[in-house]
């Protein structure tokens, strides 16, 4: 049976390298470097959103879509990196620790946790920022 440290490190691996494969977000708002696909892919994550979801859900939509993460990830299919329903599933319920990791992972980069392709760091990109993205997709898991 794994340890309680040794769980926390796998999960902050595998985390970190799905995050990082989005390469080059950007915490600024009127930032837009996304291609038509990712804007279809932002619409068909709000086109189901109930509109009294959380400040969270919204702001960390409105970064996904900003940014250039759906050029490697798409919600309900696995791309170059997993899909963002299959990392919602597989960290369902964590704890705050967990979720730090997985926005260092988006803004370090990583490797390994989801197959050989490496996630590239976005350095741009505050941590309250890639925090808003991790528990935005985490949400995922709920609808």
């Amino acid at each position: 049976m794994m340890s309680f440290p040794r769980i926390c490190l796998f999960f902050f691996v595998a985390t970190s390298l799905v995050l990082f494969s989005c390469g080059g977000a950007s915490s600024d708002p009127d930032r837009s470097t996304n291609t038509s696909a990712g804007n279809n892919e932002a619409s068909k994550m709000s086109s189901g959103a109930d509109p009294s979801r959380s400040a969270v859900y919204q702001k960390g939509l409105s970064l996904v879509a900003n940014s250039d993460c759906l050029t490697c990830h798409k919600i309900d299919e696995k791309q170059t990196g997993p899909s963002y329903r299959d990392i919602a599933k597989k960290y369902a319920g964590a704890p705050n620790d967990v979720i730090t990791a997985l926005a260092g992972t988006i803004i370090n980069g990583g490797s390994g946790n989801w197959g050989n392709v490496p996630m590239t760091p976005h350095p741009s990109l505050s941590q309250d920022d890639a925090e808003t993205m991790v528990r935005y997709i985490l949400e995922l898991n709920n609808n």
